[in-house]
């Protein structure tokens, strides 16, 4: 049974940072695209970042690029985002998911998901 489950979401003020972590069971990373989206309330779910695991290839959306940084542990077999200089426009529920179709933005590209995990930025 495959699972994926993010943890390290909660509250922080703006400026101020989080690292989730997504932790994988009944799947080996290394042949997927791992990605994190996130949805805020009233509003469709969208691309945060991604890594080939393979390849370490990264991407980010334009709203975090060089705020937050995507890596991987091939031991734990975890993906984590580190979110730095957090905006209240970063508030929503964080997802990874899990690909085998390559690099892409897309949610409908990514077959396996976690529960997510709440990030909310006071202002």
């Amino acid at each position: 049974q495959v699972q994926l489950v993010e943890s390290g979401g909660g509250l922080v003020q703006a400026g101020g940072s989080l690292r989730l972590s997504c932790a994988a069971s009944g799947l080996t990373f290394r042949h997927y695209t791992v990605g994190w989206f996130r949805q805020a309330p009233g509003k469709e779910r969208e691309f945060v970042s991604h890594i080939s695991w393979w390849s370490g290839t990264t991407a980010y959306a334009d709203s975090v690029k060089g705020r937050f940084t995507i890596s991987r542990d091939n031991a734990e077999n975890t993906v984590y985002l580190q979110m730095n200089s957090l905006k209240p426009e970063d508030t929503a529920v964080y997802y990874c998911a899990g690909s085998t179709r390559g690099s892409s933005t897309a949610p409908n590209e990514y077959a396996y998901w976690g529960q997510g995990t709440q990030v909310t930025v006071s202002s």
